[in-house]
């Protein structure tokens, strides 16, 4: 803890010098961030007491910078950092989008750790309502956002992962990250990505994982993969008030090393959408996701809607829907059954809900409180839908409220 914080407060100390040799240099260095406070009280459902719980979840600090090459070509990076201001976790530098990379007439392309070109397409329908937090509701949508790579078999038994390492063997590619398989919305370590230049509103972007670790490194080793292969695509349209993506996204390799044992690999296709009308706007999105079991396959459907009101000046009205089906296949097993947005195994009664309404006030273009409700409901053999930060739900069919307050500063 101790060696984190003073890497973070060096970094700080040095930033200064840097920013004055980029500028002498004819580079450009930017610091950026997002300052945020969350505080709920939570009806935690049956068997767990109400509390109220501060969060944190949408702070972050960045450093971003850039440099011409000429012929229109130039390097940048970026280096953005988790900033918990509640001093509760503390995390190493570069957590969240981090890259190296260059851009020019061709496109853009750079490596680092950073969200799937799927993720941030779907981060297009996202509208009326946090990601992340007590009022996040993006959890039945597309099974949430975060990092995920880390170990892998990520949920292949009918219960969550268990607490302790597969094998103490295991140096896990992502340590940082939590093992969600079924999430789609991902920030994937080691991750290179390639985006065209947007052409009459249009860009096609494609990403893929290293081979670190991978399935194939140890045929006799009947442990879990400690990295998965991602792929990730999706094609944008931004022009005016209007925006739209469709996106594709397979995870090679999700199963364990033992010979002759199924790959297990899993795939997720998504469309979504936002429209501004004046005052209002409106989005949503729909995912369509399917999982390799040892024992067949599960297959998962889910939509998000909502609406964003500038009713007069500073006042605004968020309210959003989420939906998730049934769980459809011929596996038994399910995946991450207690996580927020977790597929529970095929069968009746499997689906979720969620809901929120919320007031938010701008106090400038920067800064702004929101005062909202959040609603999860699970179906009768559900356990999926939960408050963000709340505690796993205990027994299928049990629902979640909470009333939160979210204040944010962006610098």
């Amino acid at each position: 803890m101790h060696k984190k914080l003073l890497a973070v407060a060096v970094a700080g100390a040095l930033a200064a010098p840097l920013l004055a040799q980029a500028a002498s240099s004819g580079s450009t260095v930017q610091i950026y961030g997002v300052a945020q406070f969350e505080h709920a009280y939570i009806d935690q459902g049956s068997g767990r007491p109400s509390t109220d719980y501060v969060e944190s979840t949408g702070s972050y600090l960045g450093f971003k910078g850039t440099e011409s090459l000429g012929g229109g070509m130039s390097a940048w990076f970026q280096c953005e950092t988790t900033m918990d201001i509640r001093a509760f976790d503390q995390v190493g530098l570069c957590s969240r989008n981090s890259g190296l990379g260059f851009r020019g007439g061709f496109g853009n392309v750079w490596v680092g750790r950073w969200h799937t070109p799927m993720s941030r397409a779907l981060g297009i329908g996202e509208v009326g309502g946090e990601a992340t937090g007590n009022l996040g509701i993006s959890y039945l949508a597309a099974g949430g956002s975060g990092s995920v790579s880390a170990a892998a078999g990520l949920g292949t038994s009918a219960t969550d992962l268990p607490a302790t390492n597969f094998d103490d063997r295991i140096t896990y590619a992502n340590p940082g990250g939590s093992a969600q398989r079924h999430r789609f919305r991902r920030r994937e370590t080691c991750l290179t990505t390639y985006e065209t230049p947007r052409m009459g509103g249009f860009m096609l972007g494609a990403a893929v994982t290293c081979g670190n670790t991978a399935a194939e490194a140890s045929a006799t080793d009947a442990n879990r993969n400690t990295k998965p292969r991602t792929w990730s695509f999706a094609g944008t349209y931004v022009n005016g008030p209007l925006a739209a993506s469709i996106s594709y996204e397979r995870h090679n390799d999700m199963g364990f090393f033992a010979p002759g044992s199924r790959e297990l690999d899993d795939r997720g296709w998504g469309l979504a959408a936002a429209y501004t009308m004046g005052a209002v706007k409106v989005g949503g999105m729909y995912v369509d996701r399917k999982w390799e079991q040892t024992d067949g396959e599960i297959k998962k459907k889910s939509a998000a809607i909502g609406v964003e009101w500038n009713i007069a000046g500073p006042h605004n009205l968020h309210v959003n829907y989420n939906w998730l089906d049934d769980s459809k296949g011929n596996s038994a097993i399910a995946i991450n059954p207690t996580s927020a947005g977790g597929i529970a195994a095929p069968g009746a009664e499997t689906g979720a809900q969620s809901f929120s309404i919320a007031y938010q006030y701008n106090f400038s273009k920067r800064t702004s409180a929101k005062l909202g409700y959040a609603r999860m409901d699970n179906d009768r053999n559900s356990r999926a839908a939960r408050i963000g930060t709340a505690a796993s739900v205990l027994t299928a069919g049990d629902d979640q409220d909470a009333v939160a307050l979210v204040v944010k500063h962006r610098f």
